[in-house]
């Protein structure tokens, strides 16, 4: 089994949704207040502390103004193909 929490995957999302919410000239105040949850999640989120789901990956793109599927893209590039869980 793949250790996946600190994986190369999981680094480059968390550093594309940093890339995506500082693009969009947000702070992770802002941010969470579009989403109405606390700014220290979003920090979580950002830090990799804090693992978030495919319909949240959509719901924090659409608050930042951004494609989740360039985000993906981002992630998939970084994921071995011999890659398992």
């Amino acid at each position: 089994m793949s250790k996946t929490i600190r994986s190369a995957g999981q680094l480059a999302l968390c550093a594309a949704l940093v890339a995506a919410r500082q693009t969009a000239q947000l702070t992770q105040t802002q941010l969470a207040e579009r989403l109405r949850c606390h700014q220290s999640m979003i920090a979580r989120v950002e830090s990799g502390e804090r693992r978030i789901d495919t319909v949240e990956l959509i719901v924090i793109c659409r608050a930042i103004g951004c494609d989740p599927k360039e985000i993906l893209d981002q992630v998939a590039a970084t994921v071995p193909e011999d890659h398992h869980l």
